[in-house]
């Protein structure tokens, strides 16, 4: 048995050598002088040595400390050496296989089977739901160190907030990560995370989309005409009740898509809420599978050709979102829209589809032309690949009554819109640009939906009374006073094209915009003002002749008076100059005529102004205010635009 003093007087003696202890502990040292504790045993048979470390490193006491753990293991079948090999790999497998390494190979490998767009896809919503309630638990944890317990106790909490559908998804992907954690993590163990639904709170019962009954339609298409926020959201909404798409294609819309000479707008597969069923069934390609065609109404159409019209450069969706070109809307703005005209928890867009479905089904057309149009799968042909170019012209019918029908319910005419229909088959092919076999003549007294507006009232057709998809109808335009008349007309004059901007003038006379603001307030140039909206030039002084004229107007009358006055005077006719306006008839044989009646009348309408008591006091004032600070109604651009 060797002492702490037999050990630190050890020699180096040129030559390997080892001083035996007891229990098969030995000390070697080494012809170099280096120093280490060696445990000899025999393991089947054959002679074994493992190094339980290096001397001082590792005292007699901790030495012969590992000696007794290694011959209990021995007691035990269980070879020390290769446990302390299996532990070390262990330690370096602990490293490598964190639980965060293993969720993002586990998330990579998801991804490629999952769709990565929008915010509400699923490897989204799961880096979503595991940053706010996994990670701050299980990030610094080794896949082996996570237990039941683990998981258990993240559930718990997010059940405890209430978000069960959350805790639901929780659970899945617990055992979709475990699972995977399993094939691909050396010597993993048992799943944690199986059999977690024992425990879990049962879900409450689900809530579908709420939608509308057809006689709540006339109040609903009447708030939407008269939808305050911007008009692409108004027209999105109003697409939506008309083809009956889904949100996120609608969103996702591009303008390629559509095809207006046909009226057909085209969807790709990729954008379809069963690509994934159409593509894991046979494995197909998406190019082997059909587009999804939507046909449009006229009304659809006239929405489109304007959403189209108003396409920017930059633009790369039908209708951009609010604060980037390139972007699609929001997946919240229909939504919000919804909402903010009071129909929160009474219709969603999504609910925009069951409304259009009910009320189909209800008037009386095939169900099959119904789950076209809506792109619903057939359930009795779940495997074979779905023909989204069904019934086209039979739908295209079906879509122009039904906006037709709209039209009708926002007039009011809710008997006659909900009437039942007939249907009548003659001869429309059953897929597009499939010609019927031997197509029987048309019958003219084909039934078609009538609207008689009052009992004595001739009995018209309902395309009478169509709408316009995009501009306001004459019962939806808000009534003006006499001063909002007069306000959207001054509005209309001063953003005239012939009204320049200081800025613009000022380039095109090749000056700066200083010096133009100087020869407007010497009195050398006519600007018109509008509060706010700052100040325009007429183009007409571009022309030296009409120049001269209104130079000469600016002398005659005194300083101060409203430019507005001189402007009308000019373009008011007069008989001395051949019954055309001032500024027209002017040459440089009559500018001096001209000049004079120009300044005459504008003094006159400046001294009516100011003393005639045609007006009362309150009227004066409000026309003053309206030249002095432009106070416009909030809504004349949108009645000018639509």
């Amino acid at each position: 048995m060797l002492s702490d003093l037999q050990v630190r007087q050890a020699k180096v003696t040129g030559k390997a050598y080892s001083l035996v202890d007891f229990d098969g502990l030995y000390f070697y040292i080494s012809a170099t002088g280096f120093k280490a504790w060696h445990f000899r045993f025999t393991w089947g048979g054959k002679r074994e040595r493992m190094s339980f470390g290096g001397y001082p490193a590792l005292s007699l006491k901790d030495a012969r400390h590992l000696r007794d753990e290694a011959r209990a293991m021995l007691a035990k079948d269980i070879n020390p050496h290769s446990e302390r090999k299996r532990k070390r790999h262990a330690i370096v497998l602990a490293g490598e296989h964190t639980f965060q390494a293993i969720y993002d190979k586990w998330l990579a490998h998801r991804s490629l089977s999952l769709e990565n767009e929008g915010r509400q896809s699923t490897p989204k919503q799961i880096g979503r739901v595991f940053a706010k309630d996994v990670f701050p638990v299980l990030r610094h944890l080794t896949i082996y160190d996570v237990t039941r317990a683990h998981l258990l106790d993240i559930i718990g909490r997010v059940e405890k907030r209430g978000s069960l559908s959350v805790a639901e998804k929780l659970r899945t992907w617990f055992s979709q990560l475990f699972t995977y954690a399993s094939v691909v993590v050396p010597n993993m163990g048992d799943n944690p995370a199986k059999d977690l639904d024992v425990v879990a709170m049962p879900l409450p019962p689900v809530e579908n989309n709420p939608f509308l009954r057809m006689p709540e339609l006339p109040a609903m298409l009447q708030t939407l005409r008269k939808y305050s926020g911007r008009l692409n959201t108004q027209l999105g909404l109003r697409l939506l009740l008309l083809t009956g798409v889904r949100t996120g294609e609608l969103r996702y819309a591009t303008p390629d898509q559509f095809d207006l000479e046909r009226g057909l707008w085209i969807i790709p597969v990729v954008r379809l809420k069963q690509r994934k069923q159409l593509t894991k069934k046979k494995r197909q390609r998406f190019a082997d599978i059909p587009p999804y065609i939507v046909p449009l109404s006229l009304q659809a159409q006239e929405v489109v050709r304007h959403l189209l019209g108003n396409l920017k450069t930059a633009q790369v969706y039908l209708i951009p979102g609010d604060w980037c070109l390139k972007n699609p809307l929001s997946e919240n703005t229909l939504n919000g829209a919804l909402k903010r005209m009071g129909y929160e928890d009474q219709l969603t867009g999504h609910g925009v589809r069951a409304t259009i479905s009910t009320a189909l089904n209800e008037l009386g057309y095939p169900p099959k032309w119904v789950d076209a149009q809506l792109s619903h799968a057939d359930p009795d042909r779940i495997s074979a690949t779905y023909n989204h170019a069904e019934y086209v012209e039979q739908r295209r019918v079906m879509m122009q009554d039904w906006a037709d029908r709209l039209d009708l319910f926002e007039q009011n005419q809710v008997e006659v819109a909900s009437t039942h229909l007939t249907i009548t088959l003659q001869g429309l092919p059953t897929i597009a640009g499939q010609a019927a076999a031997q197509p029987p003549a048309l019958n003219p007294n084909a039934p078609q939906l009538i609207v008689a507006p009052a009992p004595d009232a001739p009995a018209v057709p309902a395309s009478v009374y169509r709408l316009s998809a995009v501009h306001l109808p004459e019962y939806a335009r808000p009534t003006l006073s006499e001063v909002q008349r007069e306000r959207l007309q001054l509005l209309e004059i001063f953003e005239a094209s012939h009204n320049l901007s200081v800025a613009d003038y000022a380039k095109l006379v090749g000056k700066s915009r200083r010096w133009i603001t100087y020869e407007i307030q010497a009195g050398n140039l006519l600007s018109i003002h509008l509060g706010h909206r700052g100040q325009r030039v007429p183009d007409w002084q571009l022309d030296p002749i009409k120049r001269k004229l209104i130079q000469a107007v600016l002398k005659l009358v005194p300083r101060g008076i409203d430019t507005w006055r001189i402007y009308h005077a000019l373009l008011r006719p007069y008989d001395a100059l051949g019954k055309c306006p001032a500024i027209e008839a002017v040459g440089s044989t009559n500018l001096h005529l001209a000049a004079r009646l120009v300044a005459a009348h504008a003094i006159e309408a400046d001294e009516l102004a100011e003393q005639s008591e045609a007006f009362p006091v309150l009227a004066r004032q409000t026309i003053e205010r309206l030249v002095k600070t432009a106070m416009l109604v909030d809504t004349p651009e949108d009645l000018v635009a639509r």
